[in-house]
């Protein structure tokens, strides 16, 4: 009888972890949204609305440098420019979801959620806007496919002082002076309206004086960002 249980209890635990999802099993860290490779993550939010261009000139400018980073797009302007989305990839850049219209996700119907979500941009991760998400969301994006990605390095770049952004002095200081725990397997977060594409050159510089490594661009990538990510 109680090697019976005990053949019982073995496969439940079998069981369990089978049912489970992927990231559950594999320890998945949210704000490091997988990375585990001890190297540093750069990812890029939103959209740069006046110039769409700068977007792209941001990934050549990684890519030459042999960085590979992440952009989290906003699709109702992404999808205007199916190009630039192409563009990153080619480049060697991973594309995430950062919703439709970049709303309050939690501030939604479970619906409503749902549809901003699944009208995002097609890929494996989601990244909700404001870093805003609960147990809702989590579900709602594995539903959909996704694993929930935020940031252990928030550089505040969207706060201005007055009518103006940090300039790119002030961000590479941020990153630069940050803890060494936030950094290492860390994830980096900019966006594209703001002076933080401006300020990757210095950031760059700076994480590989200190002794951090990047992620590695090895070439193009397609929606589907593994887990643990390929740093």
């Amino acid at each position: 009888m109680t090697a019976a249980i005990a053949v019982m209890a073995a496969l439940s635990a079998v069981l369990a972890v089978c049912a489970a999802p992927a990231s559950a099993a594999a320890g998945y860290d949210v704000e490091r949204c997988g990375n585990t490779s001890g190297r540093v993550l750069l990812t890029l939010d939103d959209w740069s609305v006046e110039d769409p261009d700068r977007i792209v000139r941001a990934g050549d400018f990684l890519q030459g440098r042999g960085v590979r980073a992440a952009f989290f797009l906003v699709n109702n302007y992404a999808e205007r420019y199916p190009r630039i989305t192409a563009a990153l990839r080619r480049q060697g850049h991973w594309v995430g979801n950062h919703s439709y219209s970049h709303p309050h996700l939690p501030a939604l119907t479970e619906n409503a959620a749902r549809e901003e979500i699944r009208n995002g941009l097609r890929s494996t991760l989601l990244r909700p806007p404001f870093g805003d998400y609960g147990p809702r969301e989590t579900a709602l994006a594995a539903e959909l496919g996704y694993r929930i990605c935020t940031w252990t390095l928030d550089t505040r770049d969207w706060v201005k002082t007055g009518e103006q952004f940090p300039g790119p002095d002030v961000l590479r200081a941020r990153v630069r002076e940050a803890p060494a725990a936030v950094k290492h397997s860390g994830v980096v977060l900019g966006h594209l309206f703001t002076r933080f594409p401006d300020a990757l050159p210095g950031i760059v510089d700076d994480l590989h004086g200190q002794g951090y490594r990047l992620c590695r661009n090895s070439g193009p990538t397609t929606e589907n960002i593994r887990n643990p990510l390929d740093c």
